[in-house]
């Protein structure tokens, strides 16, 4: 066991207790959309739902986990007590507390802006105020991690830093920008509206310094993810990791590209020129690239899992994987479910396709698949993993955590799938009322009562997750046995310098961001007559 076991099982347990109430919400919102049942005669309860399933799922869920995840990894993986102990306590509390704060404004209806809190609608300021402690619970972490990192390397001078830990600092630093764009959106526009202070706002320009965040956010999201992928999948099903060097130019390609991409959220915004639009279009294909290394590399450490097990042929050695393992099923599932919403992010990142999918369900389904299905479903195997270690108890019931992972992978893709084809046909997302009476869309009537199903086995699929791990309290202790991560294929006898540190792959993610950025927000700072008036929503 080690020091930090407490914290970061705090940070789990919170995490997965927002997370249950965040995805009772999601599916009550497909029900009451349905045909299934009536509607509730009050398009605001609706809303009220979205902004909290939303926010949860966006800020409090992955926060919480890459805290959590990374305090675990920077003990197991540097082998030393966790620096700034008491400090990390801290940020939790922040972060609790801003949720505490924003929960309680949503659940009044003081705040149903969604997660994306576009102006000119401006909820209470508590909501906002929620949400920066949240953001500022996550700076220490951001700030602990770089000092733990720093201490490691004061004390092994040379020494390769774990890929573990690098991916886990990656995250951190990436996190730390991308976070900006939001922050400066909240301080410098919202929450003056917010508190009353002017009755106008830039929206044009709040939506910019929003897309700073917006898209990069789900390279935060996944870095746990992806560490899984390297650090513990390879070991887990009984192989090598194909390459270590390739971990880490994956991650360091994540913080140069997922910055500067954001405005192709923005394609149908009048305010911003298409000569950037095209830019981020371009800059968003390129983040591609870090995911099919990614692919490449997990599914060559897989093949060598299969072949120290027995595999032969060209594809035969397919049937020699750990099939009743379940991380080798949760990869499974997860590079299935990240391939198919991967697809439908070309779409979206196509400057003239998005005309096609812009604002419709297509969009819905393409987030949840690549957030809820390919990154979620490793954050549970992830919590797996640290569960004996957390709190020492033996091995947890494989049968049950496989039947999790099946019900998690069969919900997602019921849910998503007729959300990319009722896109295609044009069915705006963030409805809170349909009328499958009407003739044109009394044919899409199943869509949604498909998805409805697919919700309710992922609520199914989350609540065995919630007990497999409270039930692991109360087994019997034992000494769990020492954590280990994967071990390369090759030995690395020599790490180059660049890939062994950040200093030059956080200046290329700062100078892309503000050339990427710089010219659009100074355009839309310096205008006139850009501000409109604000929307209160509930009561400031």
């Amino acid at each position: 066991m080690f020091n930090a076991r407490k914290l970061v099982l705090a940070h789990f347990w919170v995490a997965f207790a927002a997370f249950l109430g965040a995805i009772v919400l999601g599916e009550w919102q497909m029900f009451v959309r349905s045909p299934l049942a009536a509607w509730v005669n009050n398009p605001e309860h609706y809303y009220r739902s979205v902004t909290a399933h939303g926010t949860v799922m966006a800020y409090v869920l992955p926060t919480l986990v890459a805290m959590g995840f990374g305090y675990a990894l920077s003990e197991l993986a540097l082998k030393r007590p966790l620096i700034g102990l008491k400090w990390a306590w801290a940020g939790f509390w922040l972060v609790i507390a801003g949720t505490a704060v924003a929960a309680v404004t949503m659940a009044l209806g003081k705040a149903s802006v969604l997660y994306t809190f576009y102006p000119p609608m401006v909820g209470s300021p508590f909501y906002y105020i929620g949400v920066v402690l949240v953001v500022v619970g996550s700076w220490i972490w951001v700030a602990l991690m770089s000092v733990n990192l720093h201490a490691w390397k004061k004390e092994n001078p040379g020494k390769t830093v774990p890929l573990a830990m690098y991916g886990n600092v990656a995250g951190a630093y990436l996190w730390a920008w991308t976070s900006v764009g939001a922050a400066l959106e909240i301080l410098l526009l919202i929450l003056p509206a917010s508190l009353g202070l002017v009755d106008t706002i830039n929206a044009g320009l709040a939506r910019v310094f929003f897309s700073w965040t917006l898209h990069a956010i789900v390279y935060f999201w996944l870095m746990p993810a992806y560490i899984m992928f390297y650090a513990v999948v390879p070991r887990a099903i009984g192989g090598r990791l194909y390459s270590d060097t390739m971990g880490r130019v994956a991650f360091v390609l994540f913080l140069v590209f997922s910055m500067p991409i954001g405005i192709h959220h923005l394609f149908a915004d009048p305010q911003v020129g298409a000569g950037f639009k095209f830019v981020h279009a371009a800059m968003t294909a390129m983040v591609s690239v870090p995911t099919l290394l990614t692919v490449f590399t997990i599914v060559a450490s897989v093949e060598i899992a299969a072949r120290l097990r027995g595999g032969k042929g060209l594809f035969g050695w397919v049937k020699a994987l750990p099939w009743d393992n379940p991380m080798m099923l949760a990869v499974t599932f997860s590079f299935i479910m990240l391939g198919f919403g991967g697809a439908g992010g070309i779409i979206n990142m196509s400057y003239q396709l998005n005309e096609t999918v812009h604002n419709t369900q297509w969009v819905t389904g393409h987030f949840h698949l690549i957030f809820a299905g390919a990154i979620v479903i490793m954050y549970f195997m992830a919590a797996y993993e640290l569960w004996p270690q957390l709190t020492g108890c033996g091995p947890l019931p494989q049968k049950l955590i496989k039947l999790q992972l099946w019900l998690w992978f069969v919900g997602m893709m019921v849910l998503s799938m007729p959300w990319h084809w009722v896109g295609l046909l044009g069915m705006p997302r963030r409805m809170a009322y349909y009328d499958y009476s009407h003739p044109a869309l009394a044919p899409q009537a199943w869509t949604v009562i498909a998805s409805t199903i697919g919700g309710f086995i992922l609520v199914v699929s989350a609540f065995i997750l919630v007990y497999v791990l409270a039930s692991a309290h109360r087994r019997p202790k034992v000494t769990p046995q020492a954590f280990t991560f994967s071990a390369p294929a090759h030995p690395v006898h020599h790490t180059p310098p660049l890939l062994n540190g950040f200093a030059l792959w956080v200046a290329m993610m700062i100078g892309l961001t503000l050339v990427n950025y710089g010219f659009p927000i100074y355009q839309l700072a310096s205008l006139e007559h850009a501000s409109v008036p604000v929307i209160p929503i509930g009561s400031r």
